[in-house]
């Protein structure tokens, strides 16, 4: 087995250009939605006895389990004597969400690998029969599963933001409640999610 020897001449062909790319996109895709934190707001009185909208604030990340957001008054704040931590956000993207990162992670860790083969052993590498076929392989089903994670976070995605919009007053009770008058406030902008699943996108192009 011959020595590892710094060559970067790879890095200049189609080959190791592209994992280049791949490597760059997945660092952006793990880091835009595993990084992402965000809240939704609801502001709510109940007249006469608070005729001042006050804001509760539910609270999420990754990895996007919504059911376990639940809406937090302002401290020392009691609005409409209602228990505003039991209520949550509805639905669990932890699993569209892990699985995203988790392989854009692996994904990292591949093209790291493939790129030291490439920059120090290419010799090897070419005077090999099995390896371009082991990278041709792995390459091959990385992509499929590349497609399936982004697909199915992209989906999520488009869940999520219906599950912190406007549509959360009618699926909270206070929202409902005649005496408790509850409005969508905000919610935080979610384009570096956006830009996660485009990042996605381009690493299968």
């Amino acid at each position: 087995m011959s020595g590892f020897q710094i060559n970067l001449n790879p890095l200049k062909e189609l080959l190791g250009f592209i994992k280049v790319l791949e490597w760059l996109a997945s660092i952006f895709a793990f880091a835009t939605c595993g990084g992402f934190k965000g809240q939704t707001e609801i502001q709510a009185s109940c007249p006469p006895k608070l005729t001042e909208n006050k804001t509760t604030t539910a609270v999420f990340c990754y990895p996007f389990r919504l059911n376990e957001a639940s809406f937090q008054p302002p401290p020392g704040v009691n609005v409409c004597d209602v228990n505003w931590k039991s209520f949550v956000l509805i639905g669990d993207y932890s699993s569209s969400a892990q699985f995203y990162v988790t392989f854009a992670v692996f994904v990292f860790l591949y093209c790291i690998a493939a790129l030291l083969l490439y920059v120090g052993y290419m010799n090897l590498y070419l005077d090999s029969c099995k390896l371009p076929m082991i990278d041709f392989v792995v390459t091959l089903v990385a992509t499929f599963l590349w497609l399936v994670s982004t697909s199915a976070w992209a989906k999520a995605l488009t869940d999520i933001k219906i599950a912190t919009g406007h549509n959360i007053v009618q699926e909270i009770l206070p929202g409902q409640n005649k005496e408790a008058l509850c409005y969508f406030s905000s919610v935080t902008s979610m384009g570096s999610l956006n830009v996660s699943v485009i990042f996605g996108v381009l690493k299968l192009c």
